[in-house]
């Protein structure tokens, strides 16, 4: 059984910073979208590229910087991020131009999306060992619970608070509470902190990869193309969510309600996919990550009620659960602890990447007029292509174990 009282700090901050990892989310700064493109004059595609430009250069930062979690004690490294986020989150709120727009962004994707969940989940990757499919459940819970409570609740205070009132507030938020809980949780652990349940009963014998090892091998790269299918295809939905409400003709709160379902089920996915993958191990059940968001974009192509929102982001949702849980046990699993950190320093850079790629994609396709119908067979044709990349060399899919 799984003994939290044990382990209980390092899982309570994981969950705190996957929470507090939500405002560098697409999810989020998408909520902020029509509100920004208002006030400095911008198109969809416009902000698009923006937002993908920015994306892109915090994924090659974070590459550098996330791979010094590595060399630091855990909770001065926190600090630095806690603090990196509290001042992403004030120069937002004082954009002003396409300029400060994209340093903000910038500034947001590397701090939160980028940085934040890097060091939940690195730190929880690197701590648990038997039950880390389990904690890493927990720890994912965070952001679940931000995906059900800040859509509904930025669309409220937007009807308000200006937009630049509410990043202020988060930024307080973030300074007063954020140090104090890392603090109390983490203050303690070190780089060869473990967990202390049943350690002795399962040795890891996992070889552990160097990242130069990782970048020369044949499964890092399909791992990764299924990988990042999610992330690619997520947040261009999350960030053109106002052009999806306006071609299908929903009302201005279906999509903030949608996002409550997500949340829903990813939580109740969260909370299966632990113990299967402690279970099963990661690489058994990669394979069927993407399958309910291919079903997502089958429901976004096939019809425009404004009931099929809840079906397509409660789908979204599930494949959510199971990303958000298997795109930090996989690694792990297979290329060992000892350098887990650089490892995922490159795979979150390459999330964050793909998120940029999926804003611009669907930017562009928007711009030369296609419908949201096209994105959705475009998203469709990149699933299948993954997983049956998966599912075809599957038996290469293993750890290296020392003999």
């Amino acid at each position: 059984m799984f003994n939290i009282q044990q382990n209980i700090k390092i899982i309570i901050f994981g969950f705190i910073l996957t929470f507090f990892c939500s405002f560098g989310q697409s999810f989020f700064i998408g909520l902020f979208n029509s509100s920004i493109r208002e006030d400095l004059n911008i198109s969809h595609g416009q902000f698009g590229t923006i937002y993908a430009f920015a994306t892109l250069i915090s994924s090659f930062t974070l590459i550098w910087v996330g791979k010094k979690i590595d060399d630091f004690k855990l909770i001065y490294f926190s600090f630095f991020v806690i603090l990196l986020l509290f001042l992403s989150s004030i120069f937002f709120s004082y954009i002003s131009n396409i300029y400060f727009l994209l340093a903000g962004i910038f500034l947001l994707r590397l701090s939160g999306q980028g940085l934040m969940s890097h060091t939940a989940t690195t730190s929880v990757s690197r701590y648990f060992d038997t039950n880390r499919g389990k904690a890493l459940s927990v720890t994912w819970l965070g952001l679940s619970a931000a995906e059900f409570i800040m859509p509904i609740t930025i669309v409220f205070f937007l009807s308000i608070y200006s937009w630049r009132s509410i990043w202020l507030s988060i930024a307080l938020f973030i300074i007063l509470f954020l140090p104090i809980i890392s603090f109390l949780t983490i203050r303690n652990i070190t780089l060869t902190s473990r967990e202390k349940e049943n350690f002795s009963l399962k040795k890891n014998n996992i070889k552990s990869w160097t990242r130069k090892e990782v970048l020369l091998d044949t499964k890092f790269y399909l791992i990764s193309l299924v990988m990042l299918a999610l992330p690619t295809i997520n947040t261009g939905v999350f960030v053109y969510q106002s052009f999806i409400l306006e071609s299908k003709g929903w009302g201005d709160f279906v999509i903030a309600k949608s996002f409550m379902i997500y949340a829903i089920l990813s939580v109740i996915t969260l909370f299966i996919s632990g113990p299967l993958i402690d279970k099963f191990t990661s690489r058994r059940i990669l394979p069927l990550m993407n399958l309910p968001s291919l079903l997502a974009m089958l429901i976004l192509f096939y019809y425009n009620n404004y009931i099929s929102s809840y079906f397509l982001f409660g789908l979204m949702g599930v494949s959510n659960g199971l990303s958000n849980v298997l795109g930090s046990s996989t690694w792990a699993e297979i290329y060992g602890v000892k350098y887990i950190g650089s490892i995922k320093a490159l795979t979150t850079a390459m999330m964050v990447f793909s998120t940029a790629f999926g804003t611009a994609i669907f930017g562009v396709v928007i711009d030369l007029g296609y419908s949201i119908e096209v994105i959705a067979m475009i998203s469709s044709a990149y699933i299948i292509v993954a997983n049956l990349l998966i599912i075809i060399f599957k038996r290469q899919i293993h750890p290296v174990l020392i003999k």
